[in-house]
């Protein structure tokens, strides 16, 4: 068996975009990758409609809690190999020294919850626009021989998979 590559998703809040992110690796990318979630300003909740989508797609949602990045960053935590930050906040920030100097890259989301006057389905048509686009990008990065790439030229075709979804 192929080596199962740890994946981090943050965002500030961990309570949506890297929420479904984190789920869309442990059910579209499960023979290939860990995902896991995090944010630099986590909330204590994950947003309802995040629950629902991943009920949805039989995802056990007990296994989802909002977490800090910084659970990542000690010694004894899971090594990442890529991490991907999800919204601009979170891109902008100074994020932990990771253990192990992984992959890292950007894909952007726009944060739902911001979108003013919105009722529940607006909402859910929100989210499932940004599942989609994770979808599409997971799909190309799951094509990558990731085996085969060296850190920049990974971190290179990272960027490429969003810049073709963009």
């Amino acid at each position: 068996m192929d080596k199962k590559y740890n994946i981090l998703f943050l965002c500030t809040e961990n309570s949506g975009r890297s929420i479904l992110a984190e789920i869309v690796a442990n059910t579209f990318g499960k023979e290939k990758f860990y995902g896991y979630s995090a944010g630099s300003n986590p909330r204590t909740m994950i947003n309802p409609v995040v629950k629902e989508l991943a009920t949805e797609l039989g995802y056990d949602i007990s296994k989802l809690y909002s977490k800090s990045w910084d659970e990542f960053a000690k010694k004894n935590s899971p090594k990442m190999d890529i991490i991907i930050t999800l919204c601009d906040s979170a891109a902008a920030e100074a994020c932990p020294a990771w253990p192990g100097h992984p992959s890292t890259c950007h894909w952007g989301f726009q944060d739902p919850s911001r979108v003013k006057n919105t009722n529940n389905k607006e909402m859910k048509k929100a989210y499932l626009n940004i599942l989609n686009g994770l979808e599409r990008r997971f799909s190309l990065l799951l094509n990558l021989p990731i085996h085969e790439l060296d850190s920049v030229s990974l971190n290179h075709k990272l960027k490429e998979i969003h810049l073709a979804n963009e």
